[in-house]
C-alpha cells in the first residue's frame, strides 16, 4: 500500500458531466473565427466533392454503359478526376490551417493559466505539490492539442459530411435510407453506457497520473536529501507503487475506450449487410444496380464519419477529466489582488505602521493579536524570538503577501489593501532565506528587479554585498550560467546574489527574512560592513535567529504568543532582563561552548 502525502493524495472527482467547460472553451475560439469560417467552407466544399463519386458511378452504370456513351463517359471521368484533385487540396488547407488554429488557442490557454499562476498567493503553491501544479500547465493542455488541433473542426466536417450525405441518399432512395438510420438508436444506447464510465475513468488517470508527475517532481528536488539518507530503495518502492497504480489505471480507460469504437464499427457492418439484403431483394423492382452500388458507396459515406464522431465523442470524454482540472485552476480565488478603486503607491520615505493586526492562517488560530507598532522612515527593525511566533509573518502582511483579517498595515499612512500592489512591491525590497537563483547568467539574476539596470549598477551592488570578489573568480565572471536554483554555487555564494538583486532594486522598505543564513561569519562581517552606510534613510526590517547580526538596530521587536513582547534596542533589552535577555544570553553560551 502507498503511503499517503500531498504529492500522491487524489485530487476531488467531478460526478456529473459539465459541459460549462466546453461553452469556456469556446471563448478560446472567438478571436480565430474568421480563419475557421474558411476552413468550414473549405471542408463543405470538400464533402460535396466526395459525394460526387457515388453519384458519377450510379450514372455511368444506370446510362452511360447501356447507352455505350463514350463522350458522356469521358466527361464523367473527368469532372471526377477534377473532384478529387479538389478533394485532396481541401484536405491539404485543412490540415495544415486547423493545426495552426489550434496550436494558437492552447497558446492562449497556456498563457492565461500562467498569468494566472503568478497572481495566486503563497497559500496556493504552499497546500498543492509543485508537480501538479506543473502538469496542469504542460501535460493537460498538450492532451487537448489533438481536441483543438483536428477534433473540433473535424467534428464539424464528419456532421457536415453526414447531412450531405443524407441528402444524397434520401435524393437517391428514401425507403433505403430509413433502413439505413434504422440502427441508431442502439448507437445512442452505446454511447450512453460508455460515456459515464469512460468520464470517471480519466478522471481517476487524471489524478494518477498528476500523483506521478508530483513524486518525480519531488524526488528529483530533494535526491540530495534521498541520498544522504540512503533512501533510494524505500523511494523506489513507493515509486513503483505509483507507478503501477497509473499503469493500472491507463489500462481500465483505454479498456472502456475502446468499447465505443468497435461497437460502432459492427453497427455500421449491420447496416451495410441490411442494405445489401433489402436491395438485392428489390434489384429491378424500385432499385437500379447503379442505385444500389451509389448507396452502398453512400452508406461508407455516412458510417465513417459517424465513427469518426464516435472516435471524437471519446476524445472529448477524455479531455474532459483534463479540461476541468485546467479550468479548476483557472477558477482559483486570487486572494490578494487590487481593490477597483485602487490607487498607485506614490514614492515613499517607509513610515510603516501596524494598528491592531490580528491576522490568522486557519479560522481560530490567531497568529498575531493585536499587534500595534510605528516605524519611523530609515529605522532598522529587528524581529526575533521563537519559532512560529509570527516574525515572518509581519513582514509577509507588510509585503502584502497575505491581507489582514482585523486592523490595517499603513506605509506613509496609506492602508496597502488601497494601492496597487506593483506601485507597493516596486518600493521593497526582500529577501527570504531560501534564496531563489534562475537559470541564466549572474547579471541576469542580479538585474531580475531591475531590468533596466547597468552593468555598472549591477557590479555596484554585488561591491556592496561582497559578492563581487567570488563573481570575478568565476570562469566567465559575471556572465557565468546557472542552472535553476544556482546548484552550482554556495548557499552563502547564492544568499549573496541574492542580496545584490535586492539591494539593485534601490527599496525604500528593506526586508531580510534570515538573509544571512548561510553566510559564514567572515563574509558576514565584511557584508555588515557594506550594508551599514546603505540602510541609511532605509526603512529594514530584519528576521534573525543569529542575534549577533542584529545588534545595531535601531529597534528589536521580541515576538512571542503573537504579539510583541517586548521592544527597544539592545541595550535597553538587555538592562530589563527579560525574554530577549534570555535568548541572547543562552545564544552567547552556545558560541562560547563552541
Amino acid at each position: 500500500m502507498v503511503k499517503r502525502n500531498k504529492s500522491n493524495v487524489d485530487e476531488a472527482q467531478v460526478e456529473q458531466f459539465n459541459w460549462h467547460g466546453y461553452v469556456r472553451l469556446a471563448q478560446y475560439i472567438k478571436p480565430y473565427l474568421k480563419k475557421i469560417y474558411i476552413i468550414l467552407s473549405v471542408i463543405v466544399l470538400a464533402n460535396i466533392a466526395g459525394m460526387l463519386g457515388p453519384y458519377f458511378t450510379k450514372v455511368v452504370i444506370d446510362e452511360v454503359i447501356p447507352n455505350r456513351n463514350i463522350s458522356q463517359l469521358l466527361l464523367i471521368g473527368g469532372l471526377y478526376t477534377i473532384s478529387l484533385f479538389l478533394m485532396g487540396w481541401c484536405i491539404r488547407y485543412r490540415i495544415y490551417h486547423i493545426t495552426e488554429v489550434g496550436q494558437d488557442m492552447l497558446k492562449d490557454m497556456r498563457l492565461d493559466i500562467f498569468q494566472h499562476l503568478q497572481k495566486l498567493s503563497f497559500s496556493y503553491f504552499d497546500n498543492r505539490p509543485h508537480g501538479k501544479i506543473l502538469i496542469r500547465v504542460v501535460n493537460y493542455i498538450n492532451t487537448l492539442s489533438d481536441l483543438l488541433s483536428d477534433g473540433l473542426v473535424n467534428l464539424i466536417s464528419d456532421v457536415f459530411n453526414v447531412l450531405i450525405t443524407l441528402v444524397f441518399m434520401f435524393a437517391i432512395n428514401s425507403r433505403l435510407t430509413w433502413y439505413s438510420l434504422s440502427l441508431i438508436p442502439i448507437l445512442v444506447i452505446l454511447v450512453l453506457y460508455v460515456q459515464k464510465r469512460q468520464r470517471k475513468a480519466y478522471q481517476i488517470l487524471s489524478n494518477k497520473q498528476s500523483n506521478l508527475n508530483a513524486y518525480i517532481h519531488e524526488s528529483i528536488t530533494g535526491i540530495k536529501v534521498t541520498q544522504s539518507f540512503a533512501r533510494e530503495d524505500e523511494n523506489f518502492r513507493i515509486f513503483n507503487a505509483i507507478n503501477t497504480e497509473n499503469s493500472q489505471s491507463w489500462m481500465h480507460a483505454v479498456k472502456i475506450q475502446f468499447l465505443l469504437w468497435p461497437g460502432v464499427q459492427n453497427i455500421a457492418v449491420i447496416t451495410t449487410c441490411l442494405i445489401y439484403f433489402v436491395g438485392i431483394r428489390q434489384i429491378g423492382v424500385n432499385v437500379s444496380t447503379g442505385t444500389l452500388i451509389a448507396f452502398i458507396g453512400y452508406i461508407n459515406n455516412f458510417w465513417n464519419p459517424v465513427i469518426n464522431i464516435g472516435n471524437f465523442y471519446n476524445s472529448l470524454i477524455t479531455a474532459t477529466a483534463y479540461l476541468e482540472r485546467i479550468f479548476e485552476t483557472l477558477d482559483e480565488p486570487v486572494e490578494i489582488e487590487d481593490a477597483p478603486d485602487a490607487q498607485e503607491l506614490p514614492a515613499i520615505v517607509g513610515d510603516v505602521f501596524f494598528n491592531n493586526v490580528t491576522f490568522r492562517y486557519e479560522p481560530g488560530k490567531d497568529i498575531l493579536k493585536k499587534v500595534n507598532f510605528k516605524v519611523q522612515a530609515g529605522q532598522s527593525i529587528a524581529l526575533v524570538g521563537p519559532t512560529g511566533a509570527g516574525k515572518t509573518t509581519v513582514i509577509n502582511l507588510l509585503s502584502r503577501f497575505y491581507d489582514v483579517n482585523e486592523g490595517a498595515v499603513l506605509i506613509d499612512g496609506h492602508d496597502v489593501r488601497d494601492v496597487t500592489l506593483a506601485s507597493l512591491r516596486r518600493q521593497m525590497g526582500v529577501m527570504l532565506q531560501d534564496s531563489f537563483i534562475f537559470s541564466g547568467t549572474i547579471l541576469d539574476n542580479i538585474r531580475y528587479g531591475k531590468l533596466d539596470a547597468t552593468e555598472a549598477e549591477i557590479v555596484a551592488a554585488a561591491q556592496v554585498v561582497h559578492a563581487d570578489d567570488f563573481i570575478r573568480h568565476l570562469k566567465d565572471g559575471y556572465q557565468t550560467q546557472v542552472e535553476e536554483r544556482g546548484n552550482t554555487l554556495s548557499a552563502g555564494q547564492r544568499q549573496l546574489i541574492a542580496f545584490a538583486r535586492v539591494l539593485l532594486a534601490d527599496p525604500k522598505i528593506l526586508i531580510l527574512d534570515e538573509a544571512t543564513s548561510s553566510i559564514d561569519t567572515e563574509t558576514e562581517e565584511l557584508l555588515q560592513a557594506g550594508l551599514h552606510a546603505l540602510l541609511k534613510n532605509r526603512t529594514s526590517f530584519i528576521v534573525a535567529h543569529r542575534l549577533s547580526t542584529i545588534k545595531n538596530s535601531d529597534q528589536i521587536f521580541y515576538v512571542n504568543g503573537g504579539q510583541i513582547a517586548e521592544h527597544g534596542n539592545h541595550q535597553e533589552l538587555m538592562q530589563t532582563r527579560g525574554q530577549y535577555y534570555h535568548l541572547y544570553q543562552s545564544q552567547y553560551a552556545m558560541l562560547k561552548i563552541d
